[in-house]
């Protein structure tokens, strides 16, 4: 395993010695940057006998006040787990506070093996195509498992405000975007515009994962999920939030995907978005009729988040990860854009 971290980021002897305290390793311990993630800090550890974990940290330099709260994503993985919802996700560790160990809050959490399908390439060398029909029928069963989740029940009633999701979205995001602003790209705040004198009405509220696509969760060999990832924008709110989230990650065959970070589902044997809008709906019976517009918005959410991301990138504040790509002013305008024909659409 190759040692690919940023230096800045770990303190490797510290960390030895918290998780020694937790459990059994044997040193050293290697750590390898998980590519792909692009807010918090993934890293797989390893020991001596090939033992792994996953460590999360927040990004180097400066990030919003309210932005990669460590604590806030153990809290919510802890509460999940454990037999305790029917929601799949990775057995956690341990979570640090104590910025004196490692520079910043982390936690660690039992790895997970499985596929992380990131391309249509990934799908087809990975999954039958039996098991990426599984993987797309079981992406919508999962979804709907976090929508069902009690959430007093489980200790996690006081993880947001349940009413107005959208509408503190549109805030938050835009404040983020003017923060952010990369000049030139005034579709953003027209959509913002639109978006914001057009919300459809709430339809209860539920665990809003906040990033849900193919690619933030853990596939076994035969498609099925075995654990849901990157739980860092989770709140409380509106769930048909999330399915606006996956559908607008979802790529059909044919489709353009490169503005998007991965397009696996374009793989044959991937249901539509037709079929895992249906799937859903059948499993909580919501009504998705207004499910377009909460695609524009995960569009226009995502152009904000990646003006974050890109500022970040500048900054030097995320490693040595690839900054091309996307994660430009074209790539910011061109996702602003595909927003704005969306709502437009709907």
């Amino acid at each position: 395993m190759a040692q690919s971290s940023p230096s800045e980021a770990l303190r490797p002897e510290a960390i030895t010695t918290w998780l020694a305290e937790r459990t059994a390793v044997r040193p050293p311990l290697d750590f390898e940057l998980v590519l792909g993630g692009r807010s918090n800090l993934t890293f797989v550890v390893a020991d001596a006998d090939a033992r792994r974990w996953v460590l999360r940290r927040p990004p180097l330099g400066h990030v919003l006040a309210t932005a990669h709260d460590m604590g806030r994503e153990y809290r919510i993985l802890a509460a999940l787990g454990e037999g305790r919802t029917d929601v799949p996700v990775p057995p956690v560790l341990g979570y640090c506070a104590d910025d004196a160990v490692n520079g910043a809050p982390f936690f660690v959490m039992d790895f997970v093996d499985g596929h992380v399908i990131r391309s249509a390439e990934d799908a087809n060398r990975l999954l039958t195509r039996e098991a990426r029909r599984r993987a797309g029928e079981q992406l919508a069963d999962v979804l709907a498992a976090i929508h069902a989740v009690d959430v007093d029940a489980v200790g996690l009633g006081g993880l947001g405000r349940r009413e107005d999701y959208i509408g503190r979205q549109l805030r938050r995001w835009h404040r983020q975007w003017e923060a952010t602003r990369v000049p030139g790209i005034d579709t953003i705040d027209e959509v913002h515009r639109a978006l914001a004198a057009s919300v459809p009405e709430q339809q209860g509220a539920t665990i809003v994962h906040g990033d849900f696509r193919l690619d933030n969760v853990i596939l076994g060999p035969d498609g099925t999920v075995r654990a849901v990832l990157d739980w860092e924008l989770c709140t409380l709110g509106d769930p048909l939030a999330d399915v606006g989230t996956t559908l607008m990650y979802w790529v059909e065959a044919g489709e353009d995907g490169t503005l998007l970070p991965a397009d696996g589902t374009a793989s044959e044997g991937f249901v539509d978005r037709a079929a895992f809008a249906a799937r859903y709906a059948a499993a909580t019976g919501r009504d998705l009729s207004h499910i377009r517009w909460y695609q524009a918005f995960a569009c226009w959410r995502l152009a904000c988040i990646l003006a974050g991301v890109l500022d970040r990138y500048t900054a030097g504040a995320m490693g040595d990860q690839d900054t091309s790509g996307r994660f430009t002013p074209d790539g910011l305008r061109a996702l602003a854009e595909r927003a704005k024909e969306i709502l437009a659409a709907a």
